[in-house]
């Protein structure tokens, strides 16, 4: 028993300093109780190496569980030097439930970090004043909110993630106390579930297809 305590020990040490070998933690802020997740979210995303992005707890977030937006003071850089601040929601309140961060499962919280991070990777090839432009349309247009939240999904799906991606929409799609209604506006505004599922497959179809030129 105490052999296999110390082997998981040992397995989970070497785990994560591969995990964090591509990860530039100096310009990453992580509260301590959701760093294993957040590490693991973007471990799939090595093109934010050099990108700074502070991980942040709020007391409340407005019609959202996470929320992904540029650091006012860095938002007249250039955009390559742009950084984010993720806000992360300290009461998730979804209608009449109420979870807390610790109620929500690993995988789960490695899903919506990834969603996030996928509103960074799109952030990223806009300039200041298509973020602008992007910012008013976000306030005023749901056909623009759906096209923003489901390019998100695809950078998530298209790094890797889709699994936990799954897992995140199977929590609130699944969840028998949330209405259909609510269900409802995350079917619309979102990639279902067998959209993720097609996109994993092509996934793997496309890697397959690389794999064999480069044999080739």
């Amino acid at each position: 028993m105490l052999l296999t305590t110390f082997i998981k020990s040992i397995l989970y040490f070497t785990l994560s300093m591969i995990s964090t070998q591509n990860i530039n933690l100096d310009n990453k802020i992580i509260p301590e109780n959701i760093k294993k997740e957040v590490i693991e979210a973007i471990s799939y995303y090595p093109e934010l190496y050099d990108t700074a992005i502070e991980f942040k707890f709020k007391n409340n977030i407005k019609k959202s569980t996470m929320q992904a937006q540029p650091r006012f003071a860095s938002f007249f850089k250039s955009k390559e030097n742009r950084e984010y601040v993720i806000l992360i929601s300290r009461n998730i309140q979804i209608e009449g439930e109420v979870f807390t961060i610790d109620d929500i499962p690993s995988d789960v919280i490695i899903g919506w970090i990834g969603h996030e991070l996928g509103h960074v990777m799109d952030y990223r090839n806009r300039t200041n004043v298509g973020m602008l432009i992007f910012g008013v349309k976000y306030l005023f247009s749901s056909a623009h909110i759906k096209e923003v939240e489901r390019a998100a999904d695809t950078y998530a799906v298209a790094h890797g993630m889709g699994d936990y991606i799954l897992k995140t929409k199977n929590f609130i799609l699944e969840n028998a106390n949330l209405s259909e209604k609510y269900k409802e506006r995350i079917r619309r505004l979102y990639i279902s579930p067998e959209e993720v599922m097609e996109l994993i497959n092509k996934n793997k179809v496309e890697e397959e297809i690389e794999i064999v030129e480069k044999e080739g």
